[in-house]
């Protein structure tokens, strides 16, 4: 069940971290996501939270850097 549940977090935080406009939004959302995302994880699989927190961070700014703005 902790698998399933890292990948829908994970997955989650990804498909949100295009939210913004500008290059920034995008990072700073997708940061900030991806930080609340790697705690969960973390907390579920029994890592630290911290950890779980500035990898998940930076992996979220970066997607979210790396996005272009969504199409509505």
């Amino acid at each position: 069940m902790k698998p399933v549940l890292s990948i829908l977090l994970i997955t989650s935080a990804v498909a949100l971290g295009a939210c913004g406009q500008t290059r920034g939004e995008r990072a700073l959302t997708g940061g900030l996501l991806g930080a609340g995302a790697g705690a969960g994880v973390s907390a579920i699989a029994g890592g630290s939270l911290l950890t779980g927190a500035v990898v998940g961070g930076l992996g979220g700014a970066a997607v979210g850097a790396l996005t272009g703005p969504g199409r509505h």
